[in-house]
């Protein structure tokens, strides 16, 4: 065989009609298998017979010499198995392709294995549509009707009639506003003065020392201490709702912020619980100040009063409440500020408010 012929061969053997074949052909298998071990192939490859090119003649592997492949200074295995070892995964990677093919069934219909994975976390919970209710909860729903938005006094007079437990439910208040709390202007914490009171009674403790001492015991306070009733707070001592300090003793109260700020109990400005006027905070919070603050997502949840509160008394506290939102409202706060209002029992379904309506409303004269 000539130069020539060798040459024509070779142009033959690259046509466009052997490079889209998807199988090794036989010259990658014979250069391949020239000089690797045949216990380092998969079995189709080592049964692997090629097909002639031409109907007249085929191409005979022994014509063409294997160039001899140098070590490599990277790799510590011979060299002679990396074409090998090439080969063998083009291969397996054929028969995976193969394997997972659709499967047409006898009605022509193409059927696809899906392999189910478990999920985890959050993706392994119930949809709202797919959870389970109490019997109790969807009676009380079929009272309301669904994406309805009620007005104040109908709202109200529904929650009351949702109200079916044992106990006595808390009324509560739940405000969705377009506030980001992450940035410093558009945070939201604040006090307001419930007029009816909370239908709770609130044990509050006071740290102060001279004689602002006795006026916080005239003045009401269930406990009254000052280093002791620190080192006791230290200790584990949590038996009050509300933690009112002096300025003057904020020096040694700042060492339980670890202990008291996870439970909301940190004196704090803001809330009122850090006055020179230890009297007076110690009148508001006994007659029914609460203190709210927007949640991460820019949620503020509120109570307003138990479930066994009158009509009128039970609209007054509500309406103290969404006032006192929109006064404190953050400076930082841009485009519309109330996105959504819901008002529930503790252990009922969400009632949504009229926005425009619930910011309009005024008081009978008679409440």
């Amino acid at each position: 065989m000539d130069r020539q012929q060798f040459n024509k061969i070779l142009r033959l053997q690259r046509a466009p009609t052997m490079a889209t074949s998807t199988t090794p052909s036989s010259l990658m298998l014979t250069y391949a298998s020239s000089y690797a071990h045949p216990q380092n192939l998969t079995p189709s490859l080592v049964s692997f017979q090629p097909k002639p090119l031409f109907k007249t003649f085929c191409l005979c592997p022994l014509a063409l010499r294997p160039r001899e492949i140098k070590p490599s200074k990277w790799a510590n295995s011979e060299p002679h198995r990396m074409p090998a070892a090439a080969l063998t995964a083009e291969a397996e990677v054929a028969d995976d392709v193969d394997e997972n093919e659709e499967v047409k069934g006898g009605d022509g219909s193409a059927a696809v294995a899906v392999s189910s994975k478990p999920k985890k976390g959050k993706a392994a919970l119930l949809l709202k549509r797919d959870r389970t209710r109490s019997k109790r909860f969807l009676e009380i729903q079929k009272l309301k009707e669904t994406k309805k938005e009620y007005a104040l006094q109908p709202a109200v007079a529904l929650l009351k009639e949702m109200t079916n437990t044992k106990f006595v439910e808390t009324a509560e208040a739940h405000f969705r506003l377009n506030i980001d709390p992450k940035y410093n202007d558009q945070q939201l914490r604040a006090t307001v003065n419930l007029p009816k009171g909370t239908g709770q009674t609130v044990k509050v403790a006071v740290l102060t020392q001279g004689e602002r001492f006795d006026e916080a015991k005239n003045a009401g306070a269930d406990l009254v201490g000052g280093d002791d009733l620190i080192q006791q707070i230290r200790e584990g001592f949590m038996e009050f709702d509300k933690l009112i300090a002096s300025p003057d003793m904020m020096p040694k109260v700042a060492s339980l912020g670890k202990i008291l700020g996870p439970r909301g109990l940190m004196p704090n400005p803001k809330a009122g619980t850090v006055t020179p006027n230890i009297p007076q905070a110690i009148a508001e919070f006994k007659q029914g100040k609460v203190e709210y603050r927007a949640d991460k997502t820019g949620i503020v949840h509120l109570r307003f009063g138990k479930a066994d509160f009158s009509e009128e008394d039970l609209l007054v506290n509500l309406l103290a409440a969404v006032k006192s939102v929109e006064a404190n409202k953050p400076p930082g706060a841009k485009g519309v500020y109330w996105k959504s209002a819901h008002i529930c029992s503790s252990m009922g379904p969400s009632i949504r408010l009229n926005i425009r309506e619930m910011l309009d409303f005024k008081l009978p004269t008679n409440a």
